[in-house]
């Protein structure tokens, strides 16, 4: 049914379990994706009984088999089937795909300044901010935190259709809360509602939408105005993430009940594994999103610095890497000796004393414990009369905070095994220390009768930025050669956000921390970033397709400082640049048609993408005017794999742009590229008469990597007038693992 060039490949996040079953003889959970909506509700989940008929041959234990149908904006269900049963129905012309429910996981102030969008931003279009409705896919929303506070907000946009689902925090500012269990198993730390019971969902939410909050901060910590990017628009959650993950059958209920209910944008900082597009319930979800006119906003994943790690990567989703901003979290340790040590954490705690007594792992071992290692301070193995009162240096930097709280310690001074540019948040009094520090520590400790330290509270510094995360998931893709992912990046490293009451701080039970904002990286908090910054483009061109805005985020983003091999990979267009996005002069269109030609070229058959697409129209790639060029799509950027033997480039990319700058306009082109990489642009001049207008160019890439050289080379193509520069970035890429 799928192309055999559409690998199934499974990333490291993603938890490799069904939901029930253990072996071939028991039922397992199974998503049946069958396309567009042909018809009513009712006639759909006739339809299903029916397949589900054929297929298990029992009426009783068909009916029994199906946990949910799929029926407000496409087609399909959810059931409990036998091995045989799977292949029966993926044999149904009828059937689009036939994918095990498994389990994703969420990729876990100052950054609008940063982005210069100041908290003085004329937002001219206020009114039509304050109309459009962004829908979250996460872990819920904790809508007492004061980023929710509706005070102000108009009436809720007529348009609206969704509601609020056991749940009493909806206001004019959280228009809507479902969440979607479809097992109905809950653990001791789910709350069966749309409350936010981890804190994921509430800072993401707050971070696209969060209404103005002055003296935001975490303890003191990252002190000043807490706002979204887009603090008029109102907000939808969709709780899809619980204490086990977040399963692919919720995701699909989430998206179909969305796009039902009119979100104009959705943000889903979630992620697993890389599979063809319709064994994807987030790339499913966002493809009839996307012919709704709805963007899909995603996190590019956290398994950086790792190349072929990017996660999210159909081409009608905007895949969000995460970069750092210009301030960093650092944790100073001062020894009896005076020597002081920076390290990275978010430590809250001010010391009460000038000096603690200061030992080793090592040193305070439990003799008695067998397993495990006590200089990493690993769980179990410290003995608590040498540790009570003491700070504790470990090797290692992996929750011991927590281990050395239990043990009666007073701090932690742990040691990374590689730098590092995220601060994690600490138990107790603690910071991780970068490695080339940590022998001088140890060896302090060892040659001294009475070690002392003292462990300060967390301060910032200023760092030179953007810079892409070291966390953040690089490229290359490898579901589709030709389109280069991620697409854009946005701050996602310690950033300061609204946060649920329910968990504690840290996640620790012997934490007795909580609050109503949180510092936290991840992806999953650049992709919100990147939703608001969507969001406001559309508040200014609310007739814009989601390719026009994506388009526009992308040729207008700010140049990365690339500090790693990989990052380049990683880093896509650049960091958005909101304010420059709502005039980026040209823009790269794609349509559903476009799509479908795409499709074609893949290697989709004309029948699976008719029953993805919908409509009486039959499709036949055959009839179609092919997808032309290299790539085959009018993607802002361009990109395209070499065979891992290959080092001879020659690459042809078809593109059309359409003016939204002024209305007579004359773009001239511009290359930068390496010694070696030859780039022809045809032509070499866009003459436009009047808005709205297309004009369409050729780019022809040639050149060679030697076979011992550089496995990427990376040019820039710039259209200028004068006022406008629409960038395109053109990568060429032999597999690194050769």
């Amino acid at each position: 049914m799928f192309p055999n060039l559409l690998l199934l490949v499974f990333s490291l996040c993603l938890v490799t379990t069904l939901v029930h079953g253990s072996n071939d003889n028991e039922r397992k959970e199974y998503i049946v994706y069958m396309g567009a909506l042909q018809g009513a509700g009712t006639s759909a989940m006739v339809d299903h009984h029916n397949l589900l008929l054929t297929a298990i041959g029992d009426e009783e234990i068909a009916r029994e088999s199906k946990i949910y149908t799929y029926r407000k904006s496409f087609n399909g269900f959810v059931a409990r089937l036998l091995p045989h049963e799977v292949q029966s129905l993926s044999a149904e012309k009828s059937v689009v795909s036939v994918f095990p429910n498994t389990v994703r996981k969420l990729h876990t102030t100052r950054t609008w300044d940063f982005l210069g969008m100041s908290e003085t931003l004329s937002r001219v279009n206020a009114q039509r901010e304050s109309d459009i409705i962004v829908g979250l896919l996460d872990s819920g929303i904790w809508a007492e935190a004061p980023s929710f506070n509706d005070t102000g907000y108009g009436p809720v946009p007529i348009k609206w259709r969704g509601k609020c689902v056991n749940f009493n925090g909806c206001n004019r500012k959280v228009v809507g809360a479902k969440y979607f269990n479809l097992n109905q198993t809950f653990s001791d730390q789910d709350t069966p509602s749309p409350v936010d019971d981890e804190g994921h969902g509430t800072h993401t939410s707050s971070t696209v939408a969060g209404v103005f909050v002055k003296d935001a901060s975490l303890y003191g910590l990252g002190t000043g105005t807490a706002r979204g990017g887009v603090p008029s628009a109102r907000i939808a959650m969709y709780k899809v993430c619980w204490a086990n993950g977040c399963s692919d059958s919720d995701l699909l209920a989430a998206f179909d009940e969305a796009i039902a209910d009119g979100v104009d944008l959705i943000s889903a900082s979630i992620g697993g594994h890389s599979r063809s597009f319709f064994e994807d319930p987030i790339a499913i979800g966002s493809f009839h999103a996307m012919k709704k006119g709805i963007l899909t906003s995603c996190s590019a994943g956290n398994d950086g610095p790792a190349t072929s790690t990017v996660e999210n990567v159909a081409p009608w989703i905007m895949t969000v890497a995460a970069s750092g901003i210009d301030r960093q979290y650092r944790t100073v340790a001062t020894l009896g000796s005076g020597e002081h040590f920076s390290g990275i954490s978010i430590n809250t705690f001010s010391p009460q004393k000038m000096m603690y007594p200061l030992t080793s792992g090592a040193l305070a071992a439990n003799v008695s414990e067998l397993y495990g290692n006590a200089s990493a301070c690993d769980f179990g193995t410290l003995d608590k009369n040498k540790v009570m009162g003491k700070i504790v240096y470990c090797l290692g930097s992996n929750g011991q905070d927590y281990s050395i709280k239990r043990s009666g310690g007073a701090g932690a001074i742990m040691t990374l095994e590689e730098d590092t540019d995220i601060a994690d948040s600490t138990v107790i009094p603690g910071t991780s220390i970068f490695p080339r520090d940590s022998k001088m520590i140890e060896q302090y400790i060892n040659s001294t009768k009475n070690p002392q330290a003292i462990i300060q509270k967390t301060i910032t510094i200023n760092v030179s930025a953007p810079f892409v995360a070291s966390f953040s998931s690089r490229g290359p893709q490898i579901i589709s050669l030709n389109i280069l992912k991620p697409d854009i990046t946005a701050p996602g490293v310690d950033i300061l956000a609204a946060y649920s009451k329910v968990p504690t701080l840290t996640g620790f039970p012997n934490d007795d921390r909580h609050t109503v904002f949180n510092i936290i990286s991840g992806t999953s908090m650049a992709c919100p970033h990147a939703s608001a910054a969507a969001v406001y483009v559309k508040s200014i061109h609310p007739d814009w397709s989601p390719a026009a805005i994506k388009s526009a985020l992308m040729t207008t983003a700010t140049p990365m400082k690339i500090i790693d091999a990989n990052a380049e990979l990683g880093s896509g267009s650049g960091q958005i640049n909101p304010t420059q996005a709502v005039n980026p002069g040209l823009i790269y269109d794609i349509s559903t048609s476009d799509y479908i030609s795409f499709l074609c070229k893949e290697g989709y058959n004309h029948t699976v993408i008719g029953l993805i697409v919908g409509g009486t129209e039959n499709i036949d790639c055959f009839k179609l005017k092919p997808a032309q060029g290299t790539d085959g799509l009018n993607y802002p950027t361009m990109y395209t794999q070499l065979h891992s033997n290959s080092t001879s480039i020659s690459a042809t990319f078809y593109r059309t742009v359409t003016n939204i700058g002024y209305a007579t306009s004359v773009y001239t082109s511009k290359v930068t590229s390496p010694r070696g990489l030859f780039v022809k642009v045809t032509p070499e001049t866009l003459k436009f008469s009047k808005l709205h207008e297309n004009q369409s160019f050729t780019v022809e890439v040639k050149g060679n990597l030697e076979p011992t050289g550089s496995k990427l080379l990376s040019a820039l193509l710039e259209w200028s007038d004068s006022k406008y520069n629409v960038k395109s970035h053109i990568v060429i890429l032999r597999p690194l693992d050769d």
